[in-house]
């Protein structure tokens, strides 16, 4: 995949219909998605438990584009391969989930994937600047990582607007993750961000048997951030 700052919006299937991921998926797709977001996380790092790599080898039939799979778990290396394995297109990291993320993301890129870096509200973005010959795509967290629905997290502007300014002319994508609505997408953007994480703000008001809502929503929220 070509290098672009394009606006790209990545609806996370953590807020979609668990009984029909494949139906979800190939939805969000047709009604413009343009990346597939899947968050994975352990119980152990974050709160919360979602999926594995075998749901997300079962989900990667269905999406003919990017998934984008962001991995919440500590520790990250010894799964990175099964992920990879299961058709993830970028595999994201969090800086703060082991003390070796340089050795991390040298693990993603060997599997032939592009390596993401995540890191938590309350990481300095000076934490990314040796890292980011490593990365293809940083991932702020816009709310605590571990749950759907949370509010954004709005001292986050600055971390981004100084990350973008750091990244320069580099070809890596920053990712927003946490809260992303009509209203903050054009706040995140303005500050140099251009891959948007949105759930519950993309799947509200729809279903796999009425998606026409998902459209509708990714378009305003890609209306807003334009």
């Amino acid at each position: 995949m070509s290098f672009d700052r394009q606006i790209k919006i990545a609806p996370s299937i953590l807020a979609a219909d668990f009984a029909n991921f494949g139906a979800e998926c190939r939805a969000i797709e047709a009604q413009g998605a343009d990346w597939v977001h899947v968050d994975v996380m352990d119980g152990h790092f974050v709160p919360n438990i979602t999926f594995g790599p075998a749901t997300c080898a079962a989900i990667r039939p269905h999406i003919k584009g990017f998934m984008d799979v962001h991995l919440m778990i500590s520790p990250v290396d010894a799964y990175i391969e099964a992920f990879a394995e299961a058709g993830a297109d970028l595999i994201s990291a969090h800086l703060e989930a082991g003390p070796h993320i340089h050795r991390t993301l040298q693990a993603i890129r060997g599997t032939g994937k592009k390596a993401g870096l995540a890191i938590n509200p309350g990481t300095g973005v000076d934490a990314v600047k040796h890292l980011l010959d490593m990365v293809d795509l940083v991932c702020v967290m816009t709310v605590n990582p571990g749950f759907g629905g949370q509010k954004f997290i709005h001292s986050q502007l600055e971390k981004i607007r100084a990350l973008r300014a750091m990244i320069g002319d580099r070809p890596i994508h920053i990712e927003i993750d946490g809260g992303v609505t009509v209203e903050t997408a054009p706040l995140v953007v303005a500050a140099g961000a251009d891959v948007l994480v949105a759930g519950s703000a993309v799947f509200k008001g729809g279903s796999v048997d009425n998606p026409g809502p998902y459209g509708v929503n990714i378009a305003a929220i890609r209306a807003a951030a334009i």
